[in-house]
C-alpha cells in the first residue's frame, strides 16, 4: 500500500523519554530477534549481516532507539550488534542503545531466577558493554522484580554506574506502581522508562481502568495505578509484544477466535483507509493514548519495520481507536 498524505495526521512526537534523551524516535526497534537464534550456535558473518540491515533500515525509517538485555539469543543479539558497531563506528552516534540485565538462566546447579545483587548486576553491565562494543548504555533496565533485591545496595551499584559513565539513565521491565516507587525511594537518578507487555492482543493495562467497580475486576493482571504513576511521574511507558506477534494482520482474518476475526477484519479496513499496513494500525492504536506510549518492535522482517514506522503518521479518531479496543476485547464495556 501507498501512504495517502491526505488521510494521515503527525501526531505529537513528546514522549517522556525525550525529556531525557534528546532526539528519541516514538518507536524502538527490539533487538531479541538477532544473533542467530536461541542456541549454541557462534554468531556468524551472516548474523551480523542480517543485523545491520535492521540497522540501516530501522535508522533510514527514523527508529534510533535500540532495545536489548543480556539474554536475548543467549548474548548473541548483543554480539551481533556490537560486531556490527565495530566494523561502522560511527552507527554508534545516529543511536540510542538500552539494555536489560537481572534475569539469570537455569544452570547446572541453579533453578533460572531473578537477581539484582550488585555483584551480578556489575558484572552483568560489564558484559553488555563489552558485547555491544560502546563504551556506555543510554539507558539500563532492570529486567524483572527480584524479590530477595537489597534497596539500598542496588542503588548504590546503580549510582556508581552513573557516576563511571557507564550508564546515563535507568529504568524499569514489568514493575507495577508499588515497586517502581520503591526503587526511587533509594535511588537519587530519574526512573526514565518501565518496559511492560501492551498489545490489542494484551488489554489488561487499559481493562484495569474501566473495570472499576464491574464483575470480573479482579481478573486483571495488571497492577492498579501502574500507568497512571507513570504518566504523572514522566515516565516512559515502554510496550513489547506490541505487534501481537501478527495476530491482527492477515493470519488473523481466519482466526476461529471471533474477536481477534473481527478486529483483523477492522484492522484491514483502516489500513486501507489510511494507506498503510496492519501493522501501522496494531501501533497506532499504542500511540493513540495520551500515556505517550513507546511501542518496541521485534521484527527482523525489513519491510515490517517500514510498515510499522509509519504509525507515528496516524492519529486514529476516538471511534476508530475504542473500535478497537472493544472488538479486541470481545465484549462491550460495562
Amino acid at each position: 500500500m501507498t501512504n495517502s498524505s491526505d488521510s494521515i495526521s503527525k501526531i505529537d512526537s513528546n514522549i517522556p523519554l525525550s525529556k531525557h534523551l534528546s532526539g528519541v524516535g516514538q518507536i524502538a526497534y527490539g533487538c531479541m530477534g538477532l544473533g542467530g537464534g536461541w542456541n549454541d550456535n557462534p554468531v556468524t558473518t551472516a548474523d551480523v549481516a542480517q543485523t545491520r540491515s535492521a540497522i540501516d533500515t530501522a535508522l533510514e525509517s527514523g527508529i534510533n532507539l535500540f532495545d536489548h538485555a543480556d539474554i536475548y539469543t543467549f548474548s548473541k543479539a548483543e554480539q551481533a550488534f556490537g560486531q556490527a558497531l565495530q566494523e561502522t563506528p560511527e552507527l554508534r552516534d545516529q543511536m540510542f542503545i538500552q539494555s536489560k540485565c537481572g534475569i539469570r538462566f537455569e544452570g547446572e546447579d541453579n533453578v533460572g531466577r531473578y537477581d539484582f545483587s550488585a555483584d551480578w548486576v556489575s558484572q552483568s553491565v560489564e558484559g553488555i558493554l563489552n558485547r555491544l562494543n560502546t563504551e556506555k548504555l543510554d539507558v539500563l533496565l532492570l529486567h524483572r522484580p527480584d524479590p530477595l533485591m537489597e534497596l539500598d545496595e542496588l542503588a548504590r551499584t546503580l549510582e556508581n554506574m552513573k557516576a563511571q559513565g557507564k550508564v546515563d539513565f535507568f529504568g524499569v521491565s514489568n514493575m507495577n506502581s508499588h515497586q517502581i516507587q520503591y526503587l526511587q525511594s533509594a535511588l537519587g537518578q530519574p526512573i526514565v522508562a518501565n518496559q511492560i507487555e501492551m498489545s490489542l492482543a494484551k488489554l489488561d493495562w487499559l481493562n484495569d481502568g474501566v473495570m472499576i467497580n464491574s464483575q470480573g475486576h479482579h481478573q486483571s493482571d495488571f497492577a492498579a495505578g501502574t500507568l497512571e504513576h507513570c504518566q504523572m511521574k514522566g515516565i516512559q511507558l515502554q510496550a513489547w509484544g506490541c505487534l501481537a506477534q501478527g495476530r491482527f494482520a492477515k493470519q488473523g482474518l481466519y482466526s476461529e477466535h471471533e474477536n481477534v476475526k473481527k478486529t483483523a477484519h477492522y484492522v484491514a479496513q483502516l489500513a486501507n483507509q489510511y494507506g498503510v499496513e496492519s501493522e501501522a494500525i496494531v501501533l497506532a492504536f499504542l500511540l493513540r493514548h495520551p500515556a505517550g506510549i513507546q511501542p518496541v518492535i521485534g521484527t527482523t522482517n525489513l519491510e515490517r519495520i517500514k510498515a510499522s514506522s509509519v504509525a507515528t503518521q496516524i492519529n486514529l479518531t476516538r471511534e476508530e481507536w475504542y473500535n478497537l479496543y472493544v472488538y479486541s476485547r470481545g465484549q462491550a464495556l460495562p
